[in-house]
């Protein structure tokens, strides 16, 4: 197997309130292609800030993140929102679908900035709508949705454009326990037949038991 994420010694301080926070504090951390991990740790261990990092929404300090075996720190711009798009596919616990666009156009919007041709775009989102449940809906609104279905359907746009990787940050934030378990069963179906490498971000002890390998964060440090 391939790393898909290896991090070293990474570090990140943000100025609050003209004081120093140490967020991450020299963190290693190797995902192969094809694992399921979940982090866990309390508010302000330096969770979100790690996510945010290994999405390439924000770069270390110091140390390396290699995505895919791409150097994320030597990327421009231009090079990093194309990782975002096509190398990683995101799952946010407020689902983030456009209110007034339907389930196969949510869906779709990866692939639009692709430039992939509107056919093939439909074609895969009605697909995958299909594998997550949702194949007699694609033309609903998100009012029209429960949480549980708005969540189904954020999970198909992030696989639309065939990611490496999955980051879930709290995907069952929302959800009442039934439909969490039934979200979580997607997520193990998807890795387990799909071989899809998840990361996923709770703060849940039974959510992270779906994951086949729990690490903590505490302090800005990761716990093997």
């Amino acid at each position: 197997m391939s790393a898909v994420i290896e991090l070293q010694d990474v570090r990140k301080t943000y100025a609050l309130d003209g004081v120093e926070v140490q967020a991450l504090r020299g963190v290693d951390l190797t995902v192969e292609a094809g694992e399921f991990v979940a982090i866990t740790g309390p508010s302000g261990s330096g969770k979100s800030t790690l996510m945010h990092i290994l999405g390439c929404l924000d770069l270390p300090d110091a140390g390396r993140y290699l995505l895919n075996g791409q150097d994320v720190n030597a990327l421009n711009d231009d090079a990093l929102a194309a990782a975002r798009n096509r190398t990683i596919g995101f799952v946010f616990q407020g689902f983030n679908l456009l209110a007034r666009t339907s389930a196969v156009e949510n869906v779709e919007t990866p692939l639009v900035y692709a430039n992939v041709h509107a056919a093939e775009r439909h074609r895969r989102s009605a697909e995958l709508l299909n594998r997550v449940g949702l194949g007699e809906r694609i033309h609903h609104l998100p009012n029209q949705l429960s949480g549980g279905q708005q969540q189904r359907v954020a999970i198909a746009r992030a696989l639309v454009n065939h990611p490496a990787l999955i980051l879930a940050d709290e995907p069952t934030g929302n959800l009442d326990t039934t439909t969490s378990a039934e979200i979580m069963d997607l997520f193990d179906d998807l890795n387990r037949r799909d071989g899809i490498t998840i990361v996923l971000i709770t703060h849940e002890p039974e959510i992270a038991a779906h994951a086949r390998r729990r690490l903590v964060m505490r302090d800005g440090r990761l716990e093997h």
